[in-house]
């Protein structure tokens, strides 16, 4: 889900904030905080109906509107006048900063909470965390220049500083933000796109594979294709010297990404086909798990097949691959031989096919 979608999804939790500066701006502060306090009591009523549960947001929401238009109304004189622009933002760097510099993030609970059923991987919650981040920043510069302009600046340098600058910071920021997503949409244009997923498989996104690649969090799905013989000799691939991850390590038969677009069906048999040459075999779902490394968070789909047929490993992708006895596999476990992956399958194997409950 990119920036503009999550603004979207949590607008309606902001629009009694949005509310009360508009009304404040157009009919005064206190029209602007009985228009607040109705529409957050309105939301509040709405969805403790709907839910039946209380919104502990919309109350905090609600009261700091309150304290806001009461001490608005109080101290209501030239200098408080010019300078509650940076009380209103005083507020948000507040809920900012608890959110980028705390382990309690709200705004990304905020988000959640209006985004129903949208659960955010770390890598977007990392994200997210970022954009906050620019915009704590971004909130505290400008409160720092309301409130030099209200005190040593004329009427005009403050209302070009209060408002206008304000927006032209945000809209630097999103023109930013703009060319970026442009260049890397160039940059991604060549590149595979994989399929991103919840825990349970479902879909909820996609990404270039680079992008996959540079850490935990963006889940995306892979299948595995363990190949044994009558013999219950099983095949293994030696993962070529170049490789980013465990170079030169024996591994499963078949290992590689589901693209975007494609089903589980039709990324297996592309697989098995480019690195062993077989198109036709029946293949076995044993399990499904969640595999992480420093690298990338994966969603493996574990398949095995009985297979007597002619095997032809593609020497571009595979540096070596043959049939290894059980024995030879269980007298070499932990000694480096293997990846650490196939390692744990191979005990999911065993216990699946030769030890079945």
């Amino acid at each position: 889900m990119n920036a503009k979608e999550l603004l979207k999804k949590m607008l309606p939790g902001l629009v009694p904030l949005l509310i009360f500066i508009l009304a404040d701006e157009i009919w005064g502060t206190k029209a602007g905080l009985i228009v607040a306090i109705a529409v957050g009591v309105a939301e509040f009523v709405f969805i403790r109906i709907r839910t039946k549960k209380n919104d502990g947001f919309i109350l905090l929401d609600t009261a700091l509107l309150i304290l806001m238009g009461v001490v608005s109304i109080i101290l209501d004189n030239e200098i408080f006048f010019k300078i509650k622009p940076a009380v209103i933002e005083t507020i948000l760097a507040v809920i900012l900063g608890i959110s980028v510099f705390s382990s309690r993030n709200l705004l990304l609970k905020m988000s959640s909470r209006y985004i129903k059923g949208i659960e955010f991987t770390d890598f977007q919650a990392n994200m997210f965390k970022k954009s906050l981040k620019v915009f704590f920043f971004m909130t505290l510069i400008h409160i720092v220049l309301v409130i030099i302009s209200a005190f040593y600046m004329n009427n005009e340098a403050w209302v070009f500083v209060s408002g206008p600058l304000f927006y032209i910071f945000f809209a630097l920021y999103f023109g930013f933000l703009f060319l970026k997503n442009k260049l890397d949409t160039q940059k991604y244009k060549k590149e595979e796109w994989l399929p991103l997923v919840d825990e349970k498989g479902n879909l909820i996104g996609k990404a270039p594979r680079s992008l996959c690649h540079k850490g935990k969090g963006m889940l995306h799905p892979v299948v595995h294709l363990h190949v044994f013989n009558n013999k219950n000799e099983f095949f293994l691939q030696k993962r070529p010297l170049n490789k980013k991850v465990q170079p030169g390590k024996w591994d499963t038969a078949v290992g590689g990404h589901i693209s975007y677009g494609d089903s589980l069906e039709e990324g297996l048999k592309r697989e098995t086909f480019e690195e062993l040459g077989i198109n036709t075999f029946n293949a076995q779902l044993l399990e499904t798990y969640k595999w992480e490394t420093e690298i990338e968070s994966e969603l493996i789909y574990m398949f095995v097949t009985k297979y007597q047929g002619k095997i032809e490993i593609n020497k571009s992708e595979l540096d070596d691959g043959k049939f290894w006895p059980m024995k030879d596999i269980e007298e070499n476990l932990g000694k480096g031989i293997f990846t650490p992956n196939f390692e744990y399958e191979f005990m999911k194997l065993k216990e699946h096919l030769f030890h079945p409950h």
